[in-house]
């Protein structure tokens, strides 16, 4: 069953409750254990790594379970680029690192050196990047300690569920979307989620400024004004 969960206006701050599960139900429950240390430990693995491509809504995802894991255990929500050769050594701590792809060569020893320590420690490591495990331009020893940890893809909503959400947000700003309007957007553009809010807003303002309906035509003039979809 697909859940869509809609409170996804682009200044919401990330929550697993407003992430578009769709065929994510899995992770998602994941992701929620590891908020607690005692509900951690009902899962295979003691660490998570999700990848997906950009847009496919990990980040998001990263934040959103740091948030939720804020009042119950420490955490360290760190970008991949920023880190030198240390990580946190903070005890049951949740340490999320995002892009991970884009770790240094200290910063891969850090990481490296997180896995080993996590057992005494307590700590849980929740990571994302761009691929798979075996396609991460890492260290050998690391990409091999990351390909033990607990692994999803985060699966890419389908048109039917990207259709749904685009008129149940058009619904709650007072729109009705045409069928032509959705059919072409994703058709024609970019189908991640953050893009087609955004072409949303953008519709909707226009709509307001000139008094017209949301149409294909109405499309079509802002696209030749410039509005990227």
């Amino acid at each position: 069953m697909k859940q869509l969960v809609l409170d996804i206006r682009p200044d919401a701050p990330p929550s697993l409750d407003n992430f578009v599960a769709g065929a994510n139900a899995e992770l998602l429950a994941a992701l929620s254990l590891l908020g607690s240390a005692e509900q951690a430990a009902a899962l295979p693995a003691r660490h998570l790594y999700l990848w997906g491509a950009r847009g496919s809504g990990r980040s998001h995802l990263l934040r959103a379970a740091t948030a939720a894991a804020g009042g119950q255990r420490p955490v360290h929500l760190l970008d991949a680029a920023t880190i030198g050769d240390t990580l946190p050594d903070t005890a049951d701590a949740l340490v999320a690192i995002d892009d991970i792809d884009q770790l240094g060569d200290a910063a891969q020893i850090a990481l490296f050196n997180a896995f080993n320590r996590a057992r005494t420690n307590g700590q849980a490591l929740l990571l994302a990047g761009p691929c798979a495990p075996l396609e991460l331009t890492l260290r050998e020893d690391l990409r091999t300690r990351i390909g033990q940890s607990l692994i999803y893809e985060v699966q890419s909503l389908d048109d039917d569920s990207r259709a749904a959400i685009l008129v149940a947000l058009a619904e709650r700003r007072g729109l009705r979307l045409a069928d032509e309007v959705i059919d072409f957007l994703l058709r024609h553009g970019r189908r991640d989620l953050p893009s087609l809010l955004a072409v949303l807003e953008a519709l909707d303002a226009a709509s307001l400024e000139r008094k017209r309906a949301v149409t294909l035509p109405l499309l079509r003039e802002m696209m030749q004004q410039g509005l990227a979809i």
